[in-house]
């Protein structure tokens, strides 16, 4: 069963001028890590609060763990860490995690032991007692991450969960999502940080413009096929153009070859070339393109019309 499924969601706004959702389809799977992702005004939070049922569809399904998202009872299983937080800068730390705690409708003993756990997990056990107008942005993420998680929640989405945060503190987020990941839960990570998204997420979905441009692993988005980098010891320049001639796709720039073979045969056919021409071989290196490169390929491909792009980033290689 999908923790998340959505069938063309749609979301209009100002009587239907305004299209801040449009045909959203989208599947997320039980003890993943989600990305979404977009250009500022693709729908992203717009989706996100439907999810929550903050807001309620023009058209289209949206069902959490397979119940409609507007029913109430749902969000017992859901921990949510909003953009931009804001918590009344006169409590402690500690309070606002027993606030959010009786809010959500933990018991007082549960409350007892988990509010010291989640802030000794998110680093935060030694400002228990300070008040929140001495956070700093990352402290502040770092509670807001321990709120979202107190009532012990199956889904959690996170809206910017490293926004603000240096890279130290990026870096145990990212090991606190990993470890959620662990135990089990599903994480949907809202974020316009590209590189964060690549290190600790499974799957992704990219938005453009109220749609669902693309969505798939990040490892079949991030891969170039058959491409490699080999490097080697010193090629002559004759023998360069020897193999340039008799494999298509190569190119020797700066003291190595860039490939692209048809199969894993071509390939060793071109390392038997190396070896019989006593060329060393220090590494043959798989290529792929960053996600980011791959998100700007489905955003102008989306835009411009142009189909082949989006199916070579959907394209299953072997």
């Amino acid at each position: 069963m999908n923790i998340i499924q959505t069938e063309n969601l749609a979301k209009h706004f100002n009587r239907g001028k305004l299209r801040a959702l449009d045909g959203v389809s989208l599947y997320v799977g039980p003890g993943r890590v989600f990305g979404l992702l977009g250009p500022n005004g693709a729908g992203k939070t717009t989706l996100v609060k439907l999810l929550l049922g903050i807001l309620h569809p023009t058209s289209g399904n949206a069902l959490l763990f397979g119940k409609p998202a507007a029913e109430y009872l749902i969000r017992q299983r859901i921990g949510y860490l909003p953009e931009n937080h804001r918590y009344p800068d006169f409590l402690k730390g500690g309070s606002v995690m027993d606030y959010f705690g009786r809010f959500a409708g933990v018991a007082k003993e549960q409350r007892r032991q988990r509010i010291p756990e989640l802030l000794k997990l998110v680093g935060m056990d030694k400002w228990a007692n300070t008040k929140i107008r001495k956070y700093s942005k990352g402290m502040m993420q770092r509670l807001g991450l321990a709120v979202a998680m107190i009532n012990d929640p199956d889904l959690l989405l996170l809206d910017e969960p490293t926004d603000g945060v240096d890279p130290i503190g990026r870096k145990e987020i990212r090991d606190i999502i990993l470890h959620l990941k662990q135990q089990g839960k599903t994480i949907f990570i809202n974020s316009h940080l590209l590189s964060e998204v690549e290190m600790v997420c499974d799957e992704v979905a990219i938005m453009n413009k109220g749609k669902i441009v693309i969505q798939g692993p990040v490892a079949q988005l991030t891969n170039l096929g058959l491409s490699y980098r080999i490097q080697t010891s010193l090629l002559t320049a004759e023998f360069k153009t020897q193999l340039a001639q008799k494999f298509a796709k190569l190119a020797a720039p700066n003291g190595h070859l860039d490939v692209t073979v048809q199969d894993h045969a071509e390939l060793n056919r071109l390392i038997d070339q190396l070896r019989e021409n006593k060329a060393e071989i220090h590494a043959i290196v798989p290529q792929k393109r960053t996600l980011e490169e791959s998100f700007f390929a489905a955003i102008q491909g989306a835009a411009s019309g142009d189909f082949n792009e989006l199916t070579k980033l959907t394209e299953s290689h072997s």
